[in-house]
C-alpha cells in the first residue's frame, strides 16, 4: 500500500519556508530620526537589536522634513523628533498611534570650535571677533536646534553683529559637516554630535533658548506596530535611556 505520510510533511515544510520568507519584515523597524540623533542611533540600534533581535533601520533628516514625509505616507514605523511641536501636530492629525506620543529626552545645544579654526572662541561673545568669519547653523525653519541657535544669539545680544557670518545647513548634522570640512570657524550643533570630537565644545546655557524637548511616536500606518512599540519602549523605559544619557541628553 502506498504511504500517504509525506503529504502532511510537505505541507508543514512549505508553511515553515513561507514563515522564513516572511520573517525579515517582522524583525525590522524603520525609524525616522532627527539629525541630532545620528551618533547616538548607532549605539541605540545595536543595543536594541541585541536585546530583541529586531533590526532598526534609521532614516535621518531635519525634524520638519521627516514630519512632512510622514504626512505624505512615508513608510516609517517610529518617529523620533527633535522637538515636541511636530509630534503633537502629527498626533492631532491622527497620523500617530493614539497614546504613543511621549517625551524621550531634552537635547543640549553646543557651540563647537573645530580643530584648525582661526577663531579663539570661549564664549558666545567671542563670535563677534573678526577671526570668526563663518558660523554654521541648521536652518531654523526646519531644525529645532537651528531655531535654538538663532534664539541664543538673539538673547545673548550678538545677533546683529554675527548674522552676516552665518551659513545655514539643511539639518544639524550637515551644520557639523561645515566644521569637519573646515568651511566654518564655529558651529552650533547638538552636543550629542560633538561631545567626542576634538576641538573645543561649549555647552550653550539652556536659559538662552527654549528647551529642546524631544518627543517620539509610533506611526499609525506602520505595518510593524509591535516592533515599533518595542523600540519606543526601549527608548522610553529601557536601556535606551542610559544610552541617551551617555550621549549628553537629559532625561526626566
Amino acid at each position: 500500500m502506498r504511504s500517504r505520510t509525506p503529504a502532511p510533511l510537505i505541507i508543514v515544510a512549505f508553511w515553515a519556508a513561507a514563515c522564513q520568507l516572511a520573517s525579515p519584515a517582522s524583525t525590522e523597524v524603520t525609524v525616522a530620526a532627527a539629525a541630532n540623533l545620528t551618533e547616538v542611533a548607532q549605539t541605540l540600534g545595536a543595543e536594541f537589536e541585541a536585546q530583541t533581535k529586531i533590526h532598526p533601520v534609521f532614516s535621518f533628516g531635519s525634524t520638519a522634513q521627516l514630519a512632512t514625509q510622514i504626512e505624505n505616507s512615508a513608510p516609517f514605523d517610529v518617529f523620533l523628533s527633535a522637538d515636541a511641536e511636530h509630534v503633537d501636530k502629527l498626533d492631532h492629525e491622527n497620523l500617530l498611534v493614539a497614546g504613543s506620543s511621549a517625551v524621550y529626552a531634552v537635547g543640549v545645544l553646543a557651540l563647537w570650535i573645530p580643530p584648525g579654526s582661526k577663531g579663539h572662541v570661549s564664549s558666545i561673545e567671542d563670535l563677534k571677533t573678526k577671526a570668526v568669519q563663518v558660523i554654521a547653523v541648521a536652518n531654523p525653519k526646519l531644525a529645532p536646534y537651528g531655531a535654538a541657535a538663532v534664539e541664543t544669539l538673539q538673547h545673548a545680544g550678538v545677533w546683529d553683529q554675527v548674522k552676516e557670518k552665518i551659513v545655514y545647513a539643511e539639518n544639524i548634522s550637515m551644520a557639523k559637516q561645515y566644521g569637519t570640512s573646515k568651511n566654518a570657524d564655529a558651529v552650533f550643533t547638538a552636543y550629542s554630535l560633538v561631545l567626542k570630537e576634538v576641538g573645543k565644545v561649549i555647552q550653550v546655557d539652556a536659559a538662552l533658548h527654549q528647551p529642546l524637548v524631544q518627543k517620539l511616536g509610533v506611526v499609525a500606518s506602520s505595518q510593524h506596530r509591535e516592533s515599533a512599540q518595542s523600540f519606543a519602549n526601549f527608548v522610553l523605559k529601557g536601556p535606551g535611556r542610559d544610552v541617551l544619557v551617555r550621549y549628553g541628553y537629559k532625561i526626566h
